[in-house]
């Protein structure tokens, strides 16, 4: 349920708010079993007051999300993971996200991401496929920004 931010009136120290649209208030019910609950999600936005496009741009985000953490979860237990001190949980979130994107990168060995893990543990020269074929990638798309 979006709200121009027109109609909540004045906003404190708005020149903080610069550019903003909307409040989105989602309500969320889940029915499981003999079990609801109920979530409520609040957003702030600077996209127009219309629900449909809100909707759809929150749907695509969460979408993204979900399936990010569910591969992150499945194949490198994610959430199994006790690291808890100091800066550890973000440098290894990072280290995972960056293996991740390293290991989709590669595309000669057609193979599921668990099995791609096993051989670049295994095999050098597969790691090293891996890691250039990221590094790669990345070179070619900072050249392609730095044209445009």
């Amino acid at each position: 349920m979006p709200v121009p931010i027109a109609a909540i009136g004045q906003l404190y120290q708005p020149k903080l708010w610069a550019g903003l649209q909307s409040l989105v208030m989602v309500v969320r019910v889940r029915h499981l079993w003999n079990k609801t609950t109920r979530e409520m999600q609040f957003y702030l936005t600077s996209l127009n007051s219309d629900a449909q496009i809100i909707g759809r741009a929150i749907r695509q985000h969460w979408g993204i999300e979900n399936q990010a953490h569910w591969t992150l979860d499945s194949t490198f237990a994610e959430d199994a993971c006790r690291i808890r001190s100091l800066h550890s949980p973000q440098n290894f979130a990072l280290l995972r996200r960056f293996a991740l994107n390293a290991l989709n990168c590669e595309q000669t060995y057609k193979r599921s991401l668990r099995q791609k893990i096993k051989r670049t543990a295994m095999d050098n020269n597969y790691m090293i496929q891996v890691l250039s074929c990221f590094i790669d990638n990345t070179l070619n798309s900072s050249d392609s920004l730095s044209q445009a």
